[in-house]
């Protein structure tokens, strides 16, 4: 095999899912795909969550001698506080009528969460470029946020393109002068899953913030 390709396969392998026991969960960071009866899964391990999604189902009533795979989600950095959404709302309403950025970040060294401010090589009311931030040993993007300014709150064309590869939580605030809209997504390798609002604990600190 070209040495190019076996070391792709060896830095993302494909399991076939035994059909006597359940597939063991992966144990090093990285991706697989896991071959099932009921569909091709990608399994992806961070340090700070563990998904695996269905990614294919097959067209052919062919009989796949392997076992079923479920979807699954373990967040295993725990909740993100709150407080660090208010803080990053009182960001874009500083930063208004411009756009604004910044990252949520996760240590498993200290198992603590920060809120970084993204460097912004240009930003204006409706668009924002910046450079990625160096983080710490040890810490990880959980929630990658961003803010709209005055227009309301919306992933575009341009945030499905940076958000394909990576692993994050996406957060946007639109209409930041006044009671905000927002959205919210899981980013999984070019998955999408958009949620029908932000957890409970985030809507009552940005209700806090807009309140005082």
């Amino acid at each position: 095999m070209n040495p190019i390709d076996a070391m792709l396969q060896q830095s993302f392998p494909a399991v076939m899912v035994p059909s006597r026991e359940p597939v063991e969960s992966m144990t090093r960071l990285g991706e697989r795909l896991l071959v099932a009866s009921n569909g091709v899964f990608i399994e992806v391990v961070r340090p700070w969550i563990r998904v695996v999604r269905r990614i294919a189902m097959y067209h052919a009533l062919t009989a796949v001698p392997y076992g079923t795979v479920e979807e699954v989600t373990e967040l295993r950095c725990g909740p993100v506080p709150p407080t660090l959404i208010a803080e990053f709302q009182a960001m874009t309403r500083e930063a208004f009528p411009n756009e604004v950025g910044a990252w949520i970040v996760w240590s498993e060294v200290s198992r603590e969460f920060r809120l970084i401010r993204v460097h912004s090589l240009s930003h204006g009311p409706s668009h924002l470029d910046y450079d990625r931030p160096d983080l710490a040993e040890g810490e990880s993007l959980v929630v990658d946020c961003h803010s709209h300014g005055q227009w309301k709150a919306y992933f575009s064309i341009t945030d499905n393109k940076d958000d394909r590869y990576d692993v994050k939580f996406a957060f946007v605030l639109g209409n930041c002068d006044r009671e905000p809209t927002r959205v919210l997504r899981l980013c999984v390798k070019g998955i999408f899953e958009n949620y029908p609002d932000v957890p409970q604990p985030w809507a009552a600190a940005l209700a806090g913030a807009v309140s005082c």
